[in-house]
């Protein structure tokens, strides 16, 4: 596992416990520590992918699984009708501050657009 001080890896591995909400054997999801909204979760894959930029074709499966997990994550919540949003921040200019890929799914407040 790439990123022996990536705090994501370190969920992974329980090393850093986490309210999760979901996981499998591609991909963990877990309660934010500094919510934006009232449902909001990180869906992040077990395997180290520093971020969408370094990605290859050889995870495409792996991001496209991220992507269904957080949509059962929403549904899991009680968002699919009312709306939610999931949101990949690729780089410190984008707001990634832990570079371990990962999805956040915000749900169950009104959501406004442009979101930055």
């Amino acid at each position: 596992m790439a990123g022996e001080n990536c705090i994501f890896c370190k969920v992974v591995t329980g090393e850093i416990p986490a309210a999760k909400v979901y996981e499998d054997e591609r991909a963990v999801a877990f309660r934010d520590i500094n919510p934006q909204a009232p449902t909001h979760a990180l869906v992040i894959p077990r395997a180290h992918v520093a971020s969408l930029n370094e990605a290859g074709e050889a995870d495409e499966a792996l991001l496209g699984h991220l992507l269904l997990v957080a949509a059962r994550v929403a549904r899991e919540e009680g968002h699919a009708e009312g709306g939610y949003r999931t949101v990949i921040n690729t780089g410190a200019g984008a707001g990634q501050s832990v570079f371990h890929v990962h999805v956040h799914v915000l749900g169950g407040r009104a959501l406004t657009w442009p979101p930055g």
